[in-house]
């Protein structure tokens, strides 16, 4: 799937948002919309190497887990998850977050997420999912990261290393 980009600005200072995004636990807050049943896949959940499992609710999907790992963390600017989803996990995804500063003391927060299938299958699955679908939920967890620190609402629940 061709590129994916967000982009909002938020009323922090870049630092912040840094480090609330660097920690992985944090992500199932904003994005529980469309992933569900996290669980960590380490005991730090901050950093590189950091990262989490969990179930994509894309529309007909037989096989909807999906994963990723922080592969880069360059502090106060860009963190790089790299993940797998899909059939076998064959489907590689690529989401990187990149922070800049804003005129006003704001932050511009972009979130680009793709993904290579591997198989004509798993384009095809992707066809039913589609850019659309993707820039809907993707904007949403932008807006839903902007409530929660500019108005300290729409918080989700963090994830942990075991399901409760």
């Amino acid at each position: 799937m061709d590129p994916v980009v967000v982009s909002v600005n938020i009323a922090r200072p870049r630092a912040e948002l840094f480090e609330y995004l660097a920690d992985v636990a944090n992500h199932a807050e904003f994005k529980d919309h469309y992933l569900s049943d996290w669980h960590l896949t380490r005991e730090d959940s901050v950093g590189r190497g950091a990262g989490a499992r969990f179930r994509e609710q894309l529309p007909l999907s037989r096989f909807g887990w999906g994963d990723y790992t922080l592969a880069e963390v360059d502090p106060p600017y860009r963190i790089v998850e790299r993940g797998r989803s899909g059939k076998f996990n064959r489907v590689r995804a690529i989401g990187e977050w990149t922070l800049h500063d804003a005129p006003g003391g704001m932050t511009r927060v972009d979130y680009r997420y793709e993904t290579q299938p591997a198989t004509l299958s798993d384009r095809l699955m992707e066809l039913v999912a589609g850019r659309g679908w993707w820039k809907r939920k993707l904007s949403r967890s932008v807006r839903r990261l902007q409530a929660i620190f500019e108005e300290d609402r729409a918080r989700g629940r963090r994830a942990t290393i075991a399901a409760r």
